[in-house]
């Protein structure tokens, strides 16, 4: 204990020196000792109630076996609007500047009614209530500093580690009225003034929320005049693709054995090196993150070599496997090895999105992010540029594969463009256009076909998804750099346990990546322990497609090949299942109530409009610029005229 202490007082220079003292593999293990993580050990039962930090305040908040913000998003609003409906107060739903909240909009003349119909509605039982001092936007200049009431359900998982509460509430703003119109009390995005008399409609969630994803059938009273979709609203499906392997199946490593027999000479010493294939579920947890970050996410495709995860529902129709005899199928190539052949196949998935985000399973989405992240509203994708060069000169042997890849990625973009890339990509979600990787096929189709076929990393390999793509797309205005919160952590790192512990403490990242490059094999089972101990306390509530853990446990004792025999066999024949990412506790829909119009009350009741505004399900994406304005160069260095890109969908002959 004196140890600790004394530890704690040194400066962080100190500490360093003091840890390179110690053997590479044991620096882990005393930095962990050291770190206090934050967060109890404390298991609280479900439906009990604990105090909490919300936003600074100490809070109670009741404890769930599962929760997502979209689900607390669609609690708060429905609880409110289902109490002003039942004290016939009326009112509209708008947009709110903010979309992890939601806004309900009440004449100000009701003010008093809303506050005592708040307190006493059995809806509202057990929720949180508060009132805070809104300004109003800078083109009111003659509205005064007025006041909102926040209204959310406090939830906290069994540990008490994450709330899910103001950040989520459901705020009731009250609207002034001057003459023949009513006024807002501040910005929002549609309207500052409106009739007193509207045209009441029910509207899609998804018109009142970024966040909300496109499917989502839940509506909320509002007015006409709001109903509107907002031009920076995505509103093309975008579907998520990753790659994963467990490295420990004994099935896979005599597939990798025979593989490597036939490899026909020598690899780079990280081509095939245990650390690449290492599964600690963190592919669990990265989905758990969309689950609960990005449920605006339409399908999720898991590209894996004959395997499936033991907690892993095989039958969700929100993740579907791929295996790699069906991504290889015309290259004869049943199993690969090889990350960057693999990811040269990503736009080959039958039913994939033209949009998609690809990630590897140690990337994590940290807190709600919009699809606004990666994608713009017209479908020009992001790319996040590192601060990391693969260096310079053609790729050789005994280049790092990466670097290796990024020197031949640069090549065809000297061919293609005639400019000089440097930079690799940061290790975040990667957004992609299926259109661009077929032209990056079209045009590079020796390239692409000579990194599909080889089973290992080689230094001759094309990093298509993760660095190619990204500039190519740029270069055909199809691109443009984007800015996202992002730690990367090397997990054998001795800094690694103080920045998890830091990451749990503030949760401040839209993403974060927990890479293993080359650790130690004897510091494996320190890093396992590290991240068996972070990962569920940064994502403890399960995904619908997990299996209960009981079934886990059986499920465990068996390969990752095996399971996906077993489940392939109880699937075969059976059509994919083309589902919407939704929540799995849904929050039960609000029942159109003839009696309760919106705000204002209109008229003549008798003439009020029950139609459901819902968002375009179909909105269509920009089509893809012409390569170097309509001229490209094959890899032997001949034009190929004036060919554009090719259509979505299409294959070479």
């Amino acid at each position: 204990m004196i140890a600790l202490r004394v530890y704690r007082l040194l400066p962080p220079s100190a500490r360093r020196r003091l840890i390179r003292l110690l053997p590479e593999h044991r620096r882990l293990g005393l930095v962990r000792t050291l770190v206090r993580a934050p967060g109890g050990d404390t298991v609280h039962p479900v439906g009990s109630v604990v105090s909490v930090d919300d936003g600074g305040v100490r809070t109670p908040a009741e404890v769930v076996a599962a929760a997502t913000p979209l689900q607390m998003w669609h609690r708060n609003l429905t609880a409110v609007t289902s109490a002003l409906d039942a004290a016939g107060i009326r009112y509209h739903c708008l947009r709110n500047d903010d979309h992890l909240r939601s806004t309900v909009a009440v004449v100000a003349d009701q003010r008093d009614a809303v506050r005592r119909t708040l307190h006493a509605a059995p809806a509202l039982s057990g929720a949180q209530i508060r009132t805070v001092e809104v300004r109003p936007g800078r083109h009111q200049p003659d509205l005064t500093p007025t006041e909102v009431f926040q209204v959310w359900f406090p939830v906290t998982d069994a540990r008490a580690g994450v709330v899910l509460g103001s950040r989520h509430a459901c705020e009731i703003e009250f609207w002034t009225r001057d003459g023949d119109v009513i006024r807002a009390p501040r910005h929002n995005a549609v309207i500052d003034e409106a009739p007193v008399e509207p045209e009441p409609v029910r509207v899609a969630a998804a018109l009142l929320s970024h966040f909300v994803p496109e499917a989502d059938d839940h509506t909320y009273g509002s007015r006409r005049d709001l109903a509107v979709r907002a031009f920076d609203r995505v509103g093309f499906p975008v579907d998520a693709v990753y790659t994963w392997v467990d490295g420990s199946d004994p099935e896979w490593l005599d597939r990798k054995r025979a593989a490597l027999g036939e490899a026909g000479g020598p690899l780079h010493a990280v081509a095939a090196n245990s650390s690449r294939y290492h599964n600690r579920d963190e592919l669990r947890y990265s989905l758990r993150s969309l689950h609960s970050f990005a449920p605006w996410l339409r399908r999720i495709f898991l590209i894996t070599d004959g395997q499936l995860p033991s907690w892993l529902d095989p039958h969700h129709p929100m993740v579907t496997v791929v295996s790699h005899a069906e991504l290889f199928a015309d290259l004869g190539v049943r199993s690969s090895f090889n990350s960057h052949a693999i990811e040269s196949r990503l736009h080959r998935i039958e039913g994939l999105a033209e949009h998609f985000l690809y990630l590897n399973d140690d990337v994590f989405l940290g807190r709600p992010l919009l699809p606004t992240h990666f994608f713009h509203a017209n479908g020009i994708a992001k790319f996040f540029p590192s601060a990391a060069q693969f260096g310079l000169g053609d790729a050789k042997p005994g280049d790092l594969p990466v670097n290796a890849a990024g020197k031949n990625n640069r090549r065809q973009i000297q061919r293609q463009f005639g400019v000089t890339i440097t930079q690799k990509m940061k290790h975040t979600p990667f957004a992609l256009r299926r259109s661009i990787m077929y032209q990056i096929e079209h045009v590079l189709r020796d390239g692409v076909t000579e990194t599909a076929r080889h089973r290992f990393r080689h230094h001759g390999d094309l990093s298509i998804p993760s660095a190619l793509h990204q500039y190519w797309a740029y270069l055909t205005a199809q691109a443009v750099p984007g800015d996202i919160e992002y730690e990367y952590a090397d997990l054998g790192h001795p800094s690694t346990p103080a920045r998890l512990a830091e990451l749990l403490a503030r949760r401040h990242r839209d993403v974060f990546c927990l890479n293993d490059t080359d650790s130690d094999p004897r510091s494996m089972a320190e890093q396992e322990s590290m991240l068996a101990d972070f990962l569920p306390r940064y994502l403890p509530f399960p995904a619908p497609f997990e299996l209960p853990d009981d079934v886990v446990a059986q499920r465990r004792t068996q390969g990752a090949s095996a399971l996906w025999r077993q489940a392939n066999g109880v699937r075969r024949g059976a059509g994919q299942v083309d589902a919407a990412t939704t929540p799995s506790l849904r929050i039960p829909r609000q029942v159109d109530a003839p009696t309760t119009p919106a705000l204002p009350r209109p008229a003549d009741p008798s003439a009020v409009s029950r139609m459901r505004v819902g968002p375009r399900l179909d909105a269509p994406t920009l089509p893809s610029m012409r390569i170097a304005a309509g001229r490209t160069v094959d890899e032997s260095g001949g034009t190929t005229g004036t060919e554009g890109p090719r259509q979505k969908g299409t294959r070479d002959a």
